[in-house]
This record gives C-alpha cells, structure tokens and sequence, in this order.
C-alpha cells in the first residue's frame, strides 16, 4: 500500500513525540536537578499511596472527562486552558506536598483526561465511540521505554501490546452494557494495567514536588510539565490511530518502526 508524503511525515511527527523521554527526564532537564532527591524526603511506603490513588483517580476521571464530552470530531483541541486548569492544581498540590496529592490528582488527572479527549476530537475521532473513550485512557501508560517481553518491540507499539487484550475485552462487554457494575471489573482490570505505568509517572512528579526549592510554585511548573508530555502523548497516539483507519494497523506499524528523522 502506497502511503501519501503527506501521511508519512504525520506519522515521523507522531513517532518523534511518542518516544521522546519520559515525564522523569523533562523534569531533570527543567530544573537542572536529578528528581531522585525527592525520593528519600518521601514517607515509607508512599509509592503503595500512589498507587491505590491513582488506580481511583483514573476510575473517577473517565467518567467525569470523556463520558460527558460533547462529540464534534475537527474541532481544535484547546490546549492551553486544560494547561493553566492543571498548574493552578500542581501549585495546590506543590503548596501541600506529597499530603495533597489525594486531593490535587484526581482534579489534574480529570483536566488531562479532558485535554487528551479534546485532542482526539482534533484528530477526528469520534468521542461518542466506546473505542476512542478507551485510546484516551491508553495515553496515561504511554511515554518512557519499554521492551516487551519478546524483544520484537520497544516504546509506543510495546505498551500498546500489553494494553491490548484488556482494551478489546473492556471495549466488547462497555459497547453491549454501558457503564454499569455489571462490567465494572472489565475496566477496572483495564485501568490497572494503566495505573502501573501512570503511576510510575506520578510518583517521579511526586518526587520532584517534594523537594523544597520546588515548592509551590514549582508544583506549578511541574504540572504543566506533565501535562504538557501528555499532550504530546495524545496528538501521536491519535495522529496514529487516525492513519490506522486509512492504511490498516499493521501498514502503519511497520512504517513506523522503519522510519526515522
């Protein structure tokens, strides 16, 4: 099949955002600073906090952020709201340290979510379609390196290959029933998977808020650093999913692991 130049340099663009560092290393890179130092001012067992949060957050933000979006595939995403909407919270958060977090991420996450939604609408993904509500949350475990346990794939196709047999499950029992309890346990097996690579993210802005020179007001600017990664997380996952639609999902693999900037 033959891909359009067009189509080819949308597609270097969306790779070049998908496997670009993680949240850990654009933080370093701000401010000048290893996060690591945050880690040894944190409480014993912290990261078991993070997680059972995260996990709940994730849960809550799905509903509240792209259950209730209104669908109007093209429009422009607003990008810059969703950023203040999350500094405001990372300054509340920074304010409070790692204490705040249970109240500080489930109202940064929900932005997120909704700024990831609004980014799919962009790229013309329909966010009524159960498909589309599932991809956003897929963006929340996207970003860093991984391998997969074959070795044929690394980074953005490798976290897709885990996900993929919870998301079909969740997307095939939630296009049926809806969101009830009856199939609660299918997205809440789904949104584990997730919160383990999400949480590994939070725990590294965690760290970085508790260092003192932070602070608050680098709360802030650690938050916007976040959603800015993903952001860009969600315009390459979308960009990617949009050119599935014209060439198939095993064309644009391929493309996309041969080409290279």
């Amino acid at each position: 099949m033959i891909v359009t130049k067009e189509h080819r340099s949308e597609l270097l663009y969306a790779k070049s955002l998908l496997e670009n560092p993680g949240v850990a290393a654009k933080i370093t890179n701000y401010f000048g600073k290893p996060i690591e130092q945050g880690f040894d001012l944190l409480p014993d067992k912290w990261n078991e906090k993070v997680g059972e949060i995260t996990r709940a957050t994730l849960l809550k933000s799905a509903d509240a952020a792209i259950f209730s979006m209104k669908d109007i595939p093209g429009e422009a995403s607003s990008n810059t709201w969703h950023k203040l909407g999350v500094a405001v919270s990372g300054g509340v958060g920074g304010f409070f340290g790692y204490a705040g977090l249970a109240a500080e991420l489930p109202m940064s996450t929900t932005i997120m979510l909704r700024s990831i939604a609004d980014i799919a609408r962009s790229e013309g993904c329909s966010i009524n379609e159960m498909s589309t509500k599932l991809a956003c949350l897929e963006v929340f475990a996207l970003g860093g390196s991984m391998d997969s346990d074959d070795g044929t794939e690394t980074g953005y196709f490798a976290i897709r290959s885990v996900l993929a047999k919870s998301v079909v499950e969740a997307a095939e029992h939630l296009a049926k029933k809806g969101v009830t309890e009856e199939v609660a346990p299918v997205l809440v097996k789904l949104i584990a998977k997730i919160a383990e690579r999400f949480g590994v993210q939070i725990t590294q802005k965690v760290a970085a808020q508790a260092i003192p020179a932070i602070g608050a007001a680098g709360g802030a600017i650690v938050n916007t650093i976040f959603i800015d990664h993903f952001q860009d997380m969600a315009r390459g996952h979308f960009i990617v999913k949009r050119l599935e639609g014209v060439y198939g999902e095993a064309s644009v693999k391929r493309l996309y692991c041969s080409i290279s900037g």
